[in-house]
């Protein structure tokens, strides 16, 4: 017997109803159970996989950068050393000078500070706003104790900055936790007593100068490597693989040595005693006293860096130049370009990921290169970086180094911010 299959249409006259359709049979209750806790099961081990190296990047970049920038604009020092004088300076106009309550707060809070052994971070803190305070304080406070009152006349007579106005607006601004003290120091500007922002004096301006310094540096840096790098990559890109290896372990060898050992060797070259003078005294170019200065200035650390740093241009744009097919030239050869116009027109445009995403990693890099510059930089070839290590290591100013650093930081993120427009973030390509 023949079973005979047939296809049911909807009839115009009388459409289909969702009571016609086939009823939809759930799941079990125990499938849904089982899907849902195998659903669970793998999102947990997807986050156990990537939990180390979400740990290790807040531990290591999110904390330290929200760290700088709490540091900053926060540094409750002041207050917490001479709590009483930070609420009582508060309440003062700004006119002259407080009154003699507020004198006798200081010379309280300066006797218990003394004997806490904590003056010397307030008196810091309040140098950090006014340079050469440290020792105002510091010398009173070892003083004070054998004032009479009234304060506001006997310490006067201690020291006379204490009768200076612009000295108890400094300490009003430091008795505030969140200050803009650091931020104004790294533009080379202060606030006045009256709390208007001004330039500090040209022999005090240094900041400004070493951020467009460390700019120009940067940039020409990434230049170079841009010039150097771009024939490297493309002779590898149109070479046989055997010999594009060849090359390329040629490129990635500095990365085999370490970066001290490299600086040091530029060291041996360039100095007036080195290699590359003697081969141009050799040849006649310069004389034996005309030896030129190719170290410890701006020179050195633009030739040291661009060395250090080439191979990381030359990677992502062999990375893109691969991967342009050799038939699109030829094409717009047959088509009656010449081969410059092919290239500038036709190839080059496709390169424009690599030479993006070089730029803007040899830029990153520059701007915030360290080593390089603090042993062949000299006076002149030194970059923001030596300074913000400086205030780190040495002076221990830790909000202007913090300062420092998050302008820095906000420079790299316009530059992230203008690659996103000119080129696409989701274009770069690094290798």
């Amino acid at each position: 017997m023949q079973h005979q299959s047939f296809l049911l249409l909807p009839c115009p006259d009388h459409p289909m109803t969702a009571a016609d359709a086939a009823p939809y049979d759930a799941p079990p209750p125990e499938l849904k159970r089982q899907l849902q806790r195998a659903n669970r099961l793998a999102r947990w081990k997807a986050l156990g996989l990537v939990a180390p190296l979400l740990i290790f990047l807040i531990v290591t970049f999110i904390v330290p950068i929200l760290s700088m920038l709490t540091r900053s604009v926060y540094s409750p020092a002041f207050g917490e050393v001479l709590p009483q004088l930070s609420e009582a300076v508060q309440n003062w106009d700004g006119d002259g000078i407080p009154d003699e309550a507020v004198f006798a707060t200081l010379v309280t809070d300066m006797m218990a500070a003394r004997s806490e052994r904590t003056i010397g971070q307030a008196a810091t803190r309040l140098n950090y706003e006014v340079p050469g305070t440290r020792s105002l304080v510091m010398r009173s406070a070892r003083r004070v104790a054998r004032l009479d009152a009234p304060y506001s006349e006997s310490l006067p007579a201690l020291d006379p900055r204490w009768g200076e106005r612009e000295i108890w607006a400094a300490i009003k601004r430091v008795s505030e936790p969140v200050t803009p003290t650091f931020y104004l120091s790294a533009i080379d500007r202060t606030q006045t007593a009256d709390g208007s922002i001004v330039l500090n004096a040209e022999e005090q301006r240094l900041y400004v100068q070493l951020f467009w310094r460390t700019l120009w540096v940067s940039a020409l840096v990434m230049a170079l490597c841009l010039a150097l790098g771009f024939p490297i990559a493309y002779l590898m890109a149109h070479m046989s693989s055997a010999r594009a290896n060849l090359l390329m372990i040629l490129v990635l060898l500095p990365f085999w040595t370490s970066l001290l050992v490299r600086t040091t060797a530029w060291i041996a070259l360039l100095q007036t005693q080195g290699v590359l003078n003697d081969l141009m005294v050799w040849a006649g170019l310069v004389s034996d006293d005309g030896r030129i200065q190719l170290i410890y200035n701006q020179v050195g650390t633009i030739v040291a860096m661009t060395h250090i740093l080439l191979p990381f241009t030359v990677l992502p744009l062999y990375a893109v130049m691969r991967g342009i097919p050799p038939s699109l030239t030829r094409a717009a050869l047959s088509l009656g370009a010449t081969p410059a116009t092919a290239f500038m027109r036709v190839y080059l445009p496709l390169t424009a990921p690599g030479i993006g995403a070089g730029a803007v990693l040899v830029f990153i890099l520059a701007v915030g290169y360290y080593i390089t510059p603090a042993l062949v930089g000299g006076r002149t070839g030194q970059l923001i970086s030596n300074l913000i290590a400086f205030h780190m290591q040495e002076s221990l100013n830790w909000g202007l180094a913090a300062a420092l650093g998050a302008l820095l930081l906000a420079g790299v993120l316009a530059l992230y911010w203008l690659y996103d427009r000119l080129v696409g973030i989701d274009k770069m390509r690094l290798g």
